[in-house]
C-alpha cells in the first residue's frame, strides 16, 4: 500500500525540540526514490499509530534522548526516523519496527570511537533499545536508538563489539 494519505498537511518545519524538526524525522531518501510520501496515515489501520501519536512519539524521543546527546556532542545527524509501511518494507525493517510509530531514529556516526562516545552518552538516557549497526564495519556505522513514551523502556543494547 502506498502511503499518500496526506490531505491534512504536515508542518515539516515544526520544531519537536530546540534542535530537531518534523521534516528531519520524516526525511527519507528511500521514500523519494520510491516516489512515496513518508508520512503517517491520517486514518491508520487498527493497531497502527495515528499521525498525532507518531508526532508525539518523535517529540518525546527528541526531548528525552536526542537533545541530551546534542547538548554533549553538538550536531547530531539523523539518517532515518519515521518510516511509513512501504519504506519499512523496502529497507527490510522489522515487521513491527519502532520507526513506524515514531519511536526510533538512526544516527550517523563516523568510526568506532565516535560510535563508542555516542553510545556511552545515550546509555545515560531513558532509552528503550540501542543497536550499534552494522557490526562488520568499523568505518561506517549508525546507531539505532528508540524511546517509548509509555515508560516501558528496556535499556537494551544490541550489536556492541
Amino acid at each position: 500500500m502506498i502511503n499518500d494519505s496526506h490531505s491534512t498537511e504536515i508542518d515539516f518545519e515544526e520544531r519537536l525540540s530546540p534542535h530537531f524538526t518534523v521534516g528531519e524525522m520524516m526525511r527519507s531518501g528511500k521514500a523519494v526514490g520510491m516516489g512515496v510520501k513518508n508520512v503517517p496515515d491520517e486514518n491508520p489501520a487498527p493497531g497502527e499509530a495515528s499521525r498525532e501519536e507518531v508526532i508525539e512519539n518523535l517529540r518525546e524521543l527528541c526531548r528525552c534522548v536526542l537533545e541530551p546527546l546534542r547538548r554533549r556532542v553538538g550536531r547530531v545527524i539523523v539518517v532515518g526516523g519515521y518510516r511509513c509501511e512501504a519504506v519499512n518494507r523496502a529497507v527490510h525493517g522489522a515487521e513491527h519496527s519502532q520507526h513506524m510509530r515514531g519511536e526510533a531514529v538512526d544516527i550517523h556516526v563516523t568510526g568506532l570511537e565516535m560510535c563508542r562516545k555516542y553510545a556511552a552518552i545515550l546509555s545515560q538516557t531513558d532509552f528503550d533499545q540501542m543497536i550499534l549497526e552494522p557490526q562488520e564495519s568499523i568505518k561506517k556505522r549508525w546507531i539505532h536508538i528508540s524511546y517509548r513514551r509509555d515508560g516501558k523502556n528496556r535499556h537494551q543494547i544490541l550489536g556492541a563489539k
